[in-house]
């Protein structure tokens, strides 16, 4: 008799809030209080968005938006600053309100936003290929390399040389 399939969750499918992204489009400018919106898509189809405030002032991020379609969730995360190992400013990250942990992504599985520890059973999607699914991804990684290094050259803000070398 055949097993009965799990189908578990994946980190790469799931939405998610990054220092990287609000760095990105300004949100941690210091000294300031932003606030705006974030919207998930798949394909053109609207999958989600959250309303944030990001106050830099008190270093926190507040997540506001509904789940479920009724229940409206406000919380707050509080974001810490950590000396860069350069010695070339700080680091931010997210303190997260369950596991307590630094980290630069918040996962939303359920109404929370948390670090990615603090759900059981979510892997990434690379743990759960078969065995021929992860012998063609070898075989084929090569030319998704290449594709990739040739997006990255042509990118907008790359850069050819390095003190100019």
């Amino acid at each position: 008799m055949a097993r009965n399939p799990t189908f578990p969750r994946t980190i790469d499918s799931i939405h998610f809030v990054s220092i990287t992204n609000l760095k990105k489009w300004d949100y941690l400018l210091p000294n300031q209080i932003i606030s705006g919106s974030i919207k998930w898509s798949n394909n053109g189809r609207k999958t989600g968005g959250i309303n944030i405030e990001v106050d830099t002032i008190e270093m926190t991020i507040r997540l506001y938006y509904t789940y479920g379609g009724t229940e409206n969730i406000d919380y707050k995360v509080k974001l810490v600053t950590v000396p860069s190992n350069i010695g070339n400013g700080e680091i931010i990250y997210f303190l997260c309100p369950h596991t307590g942990k630094r980290c630069r992504k918040l996962y939303c599985i359920g109404s929370k936003f948390l670090h990615r520890t603090a759900y059981k059973g979510v892997m990434y999607e690379s743990q759960i290929l078969s065995k021929d699914a992860r012998a063609l991804e070898q075989m084929f990684k090569p030319y998704f390399q290449s594709d990739k290094l040739y997006e990255q050259t042509y990118q907008k803000h790359f850069k050819k040389y390095y003190n100019g070398k």
